[in-house]
């Protein structure tokens, strides 16, 4: 049967189960009694306008039932709950495998989560290190042994058959005691014989003479003969020797008569060195054995902040470059410098940023014609009695690099154990390609392959994944923290792919969030590999390229909310193209467009960042237009977060107190910043960090209208407050779920089983608050509906009208008015934002305020997109500058100005690669978005 002939839902019931996954009549959320059959071991593209209903079927029914059978099969305790648990609104689903999802969340801010640690590959280094890592001496560079019982007996079984064997080792004569004494308590131990100068003697008979002979004194532990099919003298010989080891403190000596002799040490040492054998707790910066003893595994430390103490690097020394020597209490520390620095050749009036690293370094060391700064920040430490002291100190301090770790976070002699010469901490620090090209190339002897085998397939099982879904610019070490939405979505679909099952259903929301058009190909090869595998790969998703690769599509509408919820087309792209009728065929033939501009907008003032050098950044210097909306893309990995949201945003906020994040390395603003107002990003982080927070309480919606209920007869009657009709205070609401409207169970070993409260019935209020109405409608009523049904619903009352109208024009009329901000995309939540500013800024026309927008159109359908530049606009038109770190090619060449970068992701990205209008981009050669703009312009 193929694709483009699948029967009719009409006959949905007659489908065999092995072959498709039957969803019969689905009515979760906006869905409208919605049957659709997905064809198993396939590739399938849901989509649809936001809001329509993708992600109820694809997430809140069919994974929801897939997770519900899988508790099913677990113990008791798990499916005493389950008679609570509600099954998704549907009438039946069958053939359902087991279920993966990857759904979108806002990435980690824990300090100690790495990319290495988030994708397991770490944890497999560690043990790769612990087991087949060789320990060299930095001294000699040899490697560091040591020897186990079992590799002497191995020796001692290495010579001939009834081989004479002297097992002894060296006498330890404790501080204090006489030889004597020494060998009374041997005696007592059980040892009758020493060898002095390996001569044998009887300790019975040296005790009885007055005079013991100086010399070498052996213990001689024991003497047996080379059996090699006798097990019971290899025990012998292994206790011995273990007997040894311990007399010896460490030091063993086998002595074959007139063959040979040789000593054997059980301590890890070298060059006078003692070394710690590698373990997997040696390698882990978040056990205390493991981590940097300086930074405690963090891999910075509050200390002095180069960048504060040298902010301008375009100054010499002469003009004052060092600022904690341009005062007259400090001027005495660089005065030896600017008058004897002739002798020593150190160039005075040459800018900082012009010296050598030799010379930079010398600034800070210091030698006998000056002190440097090391040693006044020194002297600064021993007068922090004084307070200017301890100001002057705090001034200069800032989060640096640990200097005992390098920023790895381990401690140093975890850098001896090495592997083909690579340590556990060069390979962190390596690009993810570049990581994956050692250990594909990596031979190993024999031995050591076969005890690595199964760990090397792990490792480059994922690094694989990991450079395939574009993330190769990577490094291991990067905190997870700092990585963007898109970056850390994918992380988590690499390590999804990386178990390699078979026979599963993956559930993919936007895995193309945040990749550059030709990332995404990459990906679709992904994705078509994990179907290959004997997959069923369901995809949520937009992106036009991801659904050309699809083996089906399946488009839900043919609006978003109550106009939602209905199976509008299934089948292949060629089909959806040719004859269907949806928002998303009209889009993809080129029937709608999803914004003309008449040109681009004319410009004068503008914000200059000199020198970013941030990550990845090449020292750039970049123009950010006013009163325009620019775009900035590139490559993933390429720098744009980087510039954006650690260098232009954080800066701008400190020059305009309004933001104390650090700033990440530049050199200095210029340009016309003083006429903003404030700087505002608006990010896919949730609006609230509470589950009670919800979009009509974040555009202030909810105020007024708690104001109209407490207005009403029966509220004034009864001396209802507005207070009364808050779920967040107590008062009117329901006290056994406090507001909620769901009772939360803790499982102790997977995540939480959230209840509808029983007490009342969701409604998160008390029955006497519900008795007030307002058009048929109590308080519970109206937070039910949706942003749409509400503005019809309270039309001419203008104060409720004038927050929510903003919710609908940036494309969120479907949403709940009191959905709960966690149920909201990282896309959804960025438009309540945005529309809580659009809100805001029409009234006040005096502000200029800069937004910052990172990827608004993530989960958005082309629909969707027209009308969330329709609102962009709208903020410019009303006197605001806009600047959009993006991908999607339609928000590009809706742009007045483009700042690209790249020309690669990581170590090879970070150049300024071109800035100007979309129209002149269109004609660079060479450059990957301006080859993707070109086809989108066409």
């Amino acid at each position: 049967m193929t694709l483009s002939t699948l029967p009719s839902t009409t006959n949905i019931d007659s489908l065999d189960p092995r072959e498709f996954i039957i969803i019969k009549n689905a009515r979760v959320n906006n869905l409208k009694s919605l049957s659709v059959a997905i064809p198993r071991n396939k590739f399938v593209v849901v989509t649809g306008l936001s809001g329509s209903g993708k992600s109820s079927l694809a997430f809140d029914t069919l994974f929801a039932e897939g997770q519900r059978m899988y508790v099913e099969s677990l113990s008791s305790y798990a499916r005493q709950f389950l008679g609570r648990m509600e099954k998704p609104d549907v009438e039946y689903i069958k053939g359902v495998a087991p279920a993966i999802a990857i759904q979108q969340k806002v990435n980690t801010k824990n300090p100690r989560s790495t990319v290495g640690t988030t994708t397991e590959i770490y944890d497999y280094l560690k043990l790769l290190f612990s087991r087949v890592g060789k320990t060299i001496s930095p001294v000699s560079g040899k490697e560091v042994k040591h020897h186990t019982v079992t590799d002497i007996v191995d020796y001692v079984q290495s010579f001939e058959e009834g081989s004479k064997v002297m097992i002894s080792c060296p006498l330890q004569i404790e501080r204090g005691r006489k030889i004597n004494q020494e060998l009374e308590l041997l005696l007592q131990k059980g040892y009758t014989r020493i060898l002095i100068d390996d001569e044998a003697y009887f300790v019975e008979d040296l005790l009885q003479e007055k005079k013991i002979p100086k010399g070498k004194y052996e213990i001689l532990i024991d003497r047996v003969a080379v059996h090699k099919e006798d097990e019971d003298n290899q025990f012998r010989i292994a206790d011995s020797v273990q007997t040894a080891f311990y007399e010896g403190h460490g030091d063993c000596k086998i002595t074959i008569p007139e063959q040979e002799t040789k000593s054997f040490s059980d301590r890890f040492e070298l060059d006078g060195m003692q070394f710690e054998i590698p373990s997997v707790n040696f390698f882990s910066f978040n056990n205390p054995f493991g981590a940097c003893r300086t930074c405690e595994g963090f891999g910075n430390v509050l200390g002095i902040d180069t960048d504060l103490v040298i902010p301008e690097k375009d100054l010499s020394v002469y003009e004052g470059a060092i600022a904690p020597w341009r005062g007259e209490s400090s001027r005495s520390w660089v005065e030896p410098l600017l008058k004897k620095g002739i002798e020593f050749d150190f160039p005075i009036h040459r800018a900082y940023e012009d010296l050598s690293d030799k010379e930079k370094a010398l600034l800070w060391t210091g030698n006998k014609y000056f002190k440097g700064l090391d040693a006044f920040f020194e002297d600064l430490e021993t007068k922090t009695y004084k307070i200017q002291y301890r100001v002057m100190l705090s001034r200069f301090r800032g989060r640096t690099t640990c200097p005992d770790c390098k920023g790895t976070r381990l401690r140093k002699d975890a850098s001896y154990v090495k592997i083909a010469d690579k340590s556990i901490i060069d390979i962190v620090l390596m690009p993810i390609d570049e990581a994956l090209q050692f250990f594909n190339t990596l031979e190993l002897p024999p031995h050591q392959a076969k005890i690595a085998n199964r760990l090397l397939k792990e490792v480059q099982s994922r690094l694989e994944y990991m450079d395939q879904v574009g993330l190769g610019y990577l490094t291991l070490n990067r905190l997870t923290s700092s990585l963007s939405g898109g970056e850390f979505q994918r992380i988590k679909l690499a390590t999804s792919l990386g178990s390699a099952l078979v026979g599963s259903m993956y559930i993919l929301d936007e895995p193309s969030i945040g990749l550059h058009p030709r990332d995404t190909d990459r990906l679709v090869e992904v994705l078509k590999a994990l179907r290959d595998m004997g997959n069923t790969v369901i995809v949520v998703e937009h992106e036009e390229k991801v659904m050309k690769a699809a083996d089906q599509i399946i488009d839900i509408g043919p609006d978003a909310g109550v106009h939602g919820g209905e199976l509008l087309f299934q089948g292949s792209i060629e089909e959806l193209m040719s004859s269907a009728q949806t928002h998303t065929a009209k889009y993809l033939r080129g029937e709608e467009q999803i914004f003309k501009k008449d040109g681009n907008r004319p410009w004068k003032d503008s914000i200059l960042v000199k020198g970013a050098r941030e990550n990845n950044l090449k020292n750039i210097s970049v123009k950010f237009p006013l009163n325009t909306l620019t775009c900035v893309t590139g490559v993933s990995g390429s720098g744009k977060s980087t510039l954006v949201k650690k260098v232009l945003y954080p800066a701008l906020g400190k020059m305009l107190g309004t933001v104390i994040d650090e700033s990440g390395k530049y050199d200095k603003i210029e340009g016309d910043y003083k006429s903003i107002s404030q700087v505002e990003f608006v990010d896919q982080n949730p609006i609230g960090k509470s589950s009670r927070s919800n979009p009509v309480t974040y555009v202030k919606a909810y105020d007024a209208i708690r104001m109209l209920f407490s207005e009403q007869p029966i509220s004034k009657q009864r001396a209802y407050k507005p207070a009364f009709f808050s779920f967040n205070v107590d008062g009117g609401r329901c006290e056994n779920c406090a507001g909620e409207g769901i009772t939360t169970v803790e499982m102790q070993f997977m995540a939480d089983i959230h209840l509808t409260c029983e007490s009342c019935k969701g409604k998160r209020f008390k029955n006497e608050i519900l008795d007030v109405k307002y058009k048929d409608k109590d308080i519970s009523d109206v937070l039910g509906m949706t942003i749409d049904e509400a503005l019809e619903f309270f039309k001419g009352k203008t104060q409720i009208i004038n927050k929510l109208q903003p919710l609908q024009e940036v494309g969120l009329g479907y949403i709940g008015m009191g959905q709960s901000s966690n149920t909201l995309s990282g896309g959804e939540a960025q438009r309540v934002k945005l529309a809580s500013f659009l809100g805001k800024t029409s009234s006040k026309t005096n502000d200029h305020i800069l937004f910052i927008f990172d990827e608004p159109t993530t989960g958005l359908h082309f629909h969707d997109i027209k009308k969330l530049l329709h609102s962009i606009n709208a903020l410019i038109d009303q006197g605001h500058s806009v600047i959009i770190i993006e991908h999607n090619t339609e928000v590009i060449k809706s742009a007045d100005w483009v700042i690209d970068l790249g020309p690669e992701g990581g170590n090879k990205g970070g150049y300024l690669t071109f800035e100007g209008t979309p129209e002149d981009m269109m004609k660079e050669e060479g450059n990957y978005t301006a080859k993707y703009l070109r086809e989108a312009f066409v």
